[in-house]
């Protein structure tokens, strides 16, 4: 068959993608920003098209000939710059069903969440629900999958946020929070394909779970053991610091991030994750795996120690480096004065001095704040490295004397290469 799968690249997705292809069947994606979908999976044709301009069944008409499924993993946490909850999962989303009506495309698949209704906590269960509700009432052979926390050798959001909490040291703080059922990323994967090849019935619900419930806790210690990281002591916090540190998650979320530190990721966690797994079992004639298991496929590697340790240094580097080219163009603005003494000191100009003084302290202020903006982060990284090497060259032409000093070219020239590293790291982790 072929199939449409709009979010195509995201953590499941990706991963309905790559069961697709492996089972011969030609597929579709459809995301905003596909490019490096493109070179990840080029057996599968992309369409670049942002939700937000989907909102009508006429919009994705043309989307849909030669189509015979669509399996929907397009999803958003919470809305921000170029995010909108219910645009991306429920207004676009229902177009898409009305479109599929139309244009005769009778095999729709929906990848929801447990606790997802019209009328839950969060933007996003209800978004999810609006979309369920009408997928329920169409005339599509529909099937509504509700995957509970995703787990799998593709650390992303929550999963990515559960490594980095398991490879704490010394000790692991928690919120306090009620049972949670897992799922193995593969099995939505398969369990995707079996609906659309029609070996599970449709016109049903199902929720990808596994059969018991587990605490955090027990989730984070069995996911640090198979990291190969010993025992760590668990410490149960006020829940006002967890609120506090996860709004700092939706700031960043205002400057265009999508950190899994967000309100609404907090908000389910203590809503819990549950579900019913029973009727998913009587259809397959098996259970999904159980959280043992499904920590087995992913591995406990050098590979996966280092992204664990490794994955909340991204937000202290960029946050850091923002603040100190932010910090240092105020400085070099409230200091003026002295900047400027030294310079004609050396014989510029007052007006060159000036010139030079104010120019470059409100560029490294635009570099700070750009660093903080995702979309321009790049840039910003890269115009750090530039400017660095101005300042570099510039001062060792007007202060020849500081190279006396042995250390002093080693010195003069780390921030540079630290910052190409940075830029380097960080460019294409965003």
């Amino acid at each position: 068959m072929h199939i449409l799968v709009p979010g195509g690249y995201g953590l499941i997705g990706s991963a309905i993608v790559t069961a697709l292809l492996a089972a011969g069947h030609e597929v579709t994606g459809l995301g905003r920003s596909v490019g490096q979908a493109r070179l990840l999976e080029p057996r599968a044709r992309w369409l670049q098209h942002d939700l937000k301009d989907l909102i009508s069944a006429e919009a994705w008409r043309p989307l849909l000939n030669d189509i015979d499924a669509v399996i929907n993993a397009a999803g958003v946490l919470q809305s921000g710059p170029g995010d909108d909850v219910m645009v991306t999962q429920s207004l676009a989303i229902v177009a898409l069903f009305e479109a599929c009506e139309q244009a005769g495309v009778r095999h729709v698949v929906q990848i929801s969440a447990v606790g997802a209704s019209a009328d839950a906590a969060t933007v996003f269960m209800r978004s999810k629900g609006n979309a369920d509700e009408a997928l329920e009432g169409s005339s599509l052979d529909w099937t509504i999958l509700r995957p509970g926390l995703v787990l799998g050798s593709s650390a992303y959001g929550g999963s990515a946020l559960l490594h980095a909490l398991a490879s704490l040291p010394g000790f692991i703080p928690l919120p306090p929070a009620p049972s949670i059922r897992s799922v193995a990323l593969d099995d939505v994967a398969a369990t995707a394909l079996a609906v659309v090849e029609g070996r599970l019935p449709h016109r049903r619900i199902y929720d990808l779970v596994e059969d018991k419930a587990h605490s955090l806790q027990e989730i984070v210690a069995a996911l640090r053991a198979r990291l190969g990281l010993p025992p760590a002591r668990f410490v149960r916090w006020p829940l006002w610091i967890f609120r506090l540190g996860f709004r700092f998650g939706d700031v960043a979320g205002l400057l265009g991030w999508r950190p899994p530190m967000r309100t609404t990721s907090l908000d389910q966690i203590l809503a819990g994750i549950d579900g019913d797994p029973a009727p998913l079992g009587a259809a397959n004639g098996r259970s999904l795996k159980a959280l043992p298991e499904i920590l087995e496929a992913i591995g406990g590697t050098v590979r996966e120690r280092w992204f664990a340790r490794l994955f909340l240094l991204k937000p202290i580097i960029v946050t850091t480096l923002g603040l100190f080219w932010l910090l240092s163009g105020l400085i070099g603005l409230i200091a003026a004065d002295q900047a400027e003494a030294v310079l004609t000191a050396r014989g510029f100009a007052p007006i060159t001095a000036a010139l030079f003084v104010h120019g470059g302290a409100i560029v490294d202020i635009l570099l700070g704040a750009a660093m903080l903006w995702r979309r321009t982060m790049p840039a910003a990284a890269i115009g750090m490295i530039g400017i660095t090497l101005v300042y570099l060259l510039a001062g060792s032409a007007f202060t020849p004397d500081l190279w006396l000093d042995p250390l002093g070219p080693f010195l003069k020239t780390l921030p540079a290469a630290v910052l190409a590293l940075v830029a380097l790291a960080i460019k294409d982790a965003r």
